[in-house]
């Protein structure tokens, strides 16, 4: 019998830190340029959008699982409800299920 399937994240905070220090070591022995820098930069703030697009997501399907504010509420860093409630109210206005969001980030990726 196979494993079922458990998502993850295609990147952890601690993938980032360990760039990070590479990098960081990289820079201080003058390896690295202010435009490699401002590239990098440019990568990293896709990147981050790319990751809030996915949290969206997840926190959509979530929702659609059965999981309750309560139980999404730890992971937005408060031990109340009304941070994934907000979160959920304002993409609600662009789409109602998780299925809509991925729609609409394939169409932005598309350029459409």
């Amino acid at each position: 019998m196979s494993e079922p399937f458990r998502p993850r994240a295609p990147i952890t905070a601690a993938d980032v830190l360990s760039w990070l220090e590479e990098t960081a070591v990289a820079v201080r022995a003058g390896e690295v340029s202010a435009d490699d820098l401002i590239a990098v930069l440019g990568e990293l703030r896709r990147a981050s959008a790319a990751c809030a697009d996915a949290s969206d997501w997840a926190l959509l399907a979530a929702r659609e699982e059965g999981a309750s504010l309560r139980q999404i509420a730890p992971v937005f860093g408060k031990g109340y409800v009304r941070a994934p409630a907000a979160r959920l109210e304002k993409l609600h206005r662009q789409a109602l299920s998780s299925a809509q969001w991925l729609e609409i980030l394939r169409q932005r990726a598309d350029g459409v």
